[in-house]
């Protein structure tokens, strides 16, 4: 599916333009979309006075360069290519930083509840939407297998949300996208249903007031911690997607091999630093703490997680 710029009296170049025959097309629609461009190519916001969520893990990513691959390039790039082989140039192009500067920033997402210690609350870190490749007027929606997931986590500092925390972010999000869920077929892994799926998020996208940069939810299934992982070893864990009612259309399912990922998964990274009552804790000893884990996870306290991340991310799954 094509994208390309629409001209506009008042934005020099407007915002990649959506697959207009998945919504209702029309005068009204384009002109929406041209005046969110300006919006769409703001900087990314950086942390508020009020958020305690520091920016250092997001300055630590490359800068762009400015001949990197925008997301239709990119995707052209890979069309032929799923699976690990399509996971190993994702990862190169995170790595050199080929991200839109619209992710580079951490919003807060706080839980609460009442331990031993009594009111307590648990503020997260996380990346405002899941990972793409490219830049703010032209990114791609990067799906990965569990271990280039992992990998992109460990070398930036960060892990992957539990299903609670899945929860969490979307219940927080200010931009609440509904699930685009495409026809089911062979063509579920190819790069042409993920670039297919982008498009139709980016259409949806545009009709929000908000710039890029806010977070947002809703738009894909999770890849998720969860105990499940080394129950079984060599799967995948997902979760979410979910509907304006709050409930999920994914529950946490660990079907799919550990390198399976499909157009409806994104990956959306979260600091391994929170901060409980506003003092700065490890997110590895949060989820071993028997009092405070109950906050972030629906399953028992996850010990020796560190350990237990790298022993995944050792594995050949299938």
């Amino acid at each position: 599916m094509s994208r390309y710029k629409l001209k506009s009296m008042s934005t020099p170049e407007c915002h990649r333009a959506p697959a207009l025959g998945t919504l209702a097309a029309g005068c009204g629609l384009m002109l929406l979309w041209c005046a969110n461009a300006a919006a769409a190519s703001l900087p990314a916001m950086p942390a508020t006075a009020t958020s305690p969520c520091g920016q250092e893990l997001v300055r630590a990513i490359p800068v762009r360069a400015p001949n990197a691959a925008t997301g239709h390039e990119f995707a052209q790039s890979v069309q032929g290519l799923s699976g690990t082989a399509r996971d190993a140039r994702v990862v190169s192009q995170l790595l050199q930083g080929n991200i839109p500067t619209f992710l580079r920033h951490l919003a807060p997402v706080t839980l609460r509840g009442v331990t031993a210690r009594g009111r307590t609350r648990i503020t997260v870190c996380v990346l405002p939407d899941y990972l793409s490749v490219g830049s703010n007027r032209d990114f791609l929606y990067v799906p990965l297998g569990l271990k280039a997931a992992l990998e992109i986590a460990a070398r930036y500092g960060f892990i992957l949300p539990t299903p609670k925390l899945v929860d969490a972010v979307y219940a927080a999000s200010p931009v609440k996208l509904y699930p685009q869920p495409l026809a089911a077929s062979d063509e579920m892994r190819s790069t042409a249903y993920v670039l297919r799926h982008t498009d139709l998020i980016d259409a949806q996208r545009a009709l929000h007031p908000q710039p890029l940069g806010t977070l947002t939810s809703g738009d894909k299934k999770d890849l998720v911690l969860t105990a499940r992982l080394w129950e079984i070893p060599g799967r995948i864990a997902i979760y979410g997607w979910h509907l304006a009612s709050g409930r999920p259309i994914q529950p946490l399912s660990t079907v799919h091999g550990a390198h399976y990922a499909d157009y409806s998964h994104g990956v959306r990274l979260v600091s391994r630093i929170v901060f409980v009552d506003g003092i700065e804790q490890r997110i590895e000893d949060v989820l071993a703490d028997p009092e405070l884990a109950p906050l972030v996870t629906r399953e028992a306290p996850l010990t020796h997680l560190a350990q237990k991340l790298a022993a995944l991310a050792a594995e050949d799954g299938p």
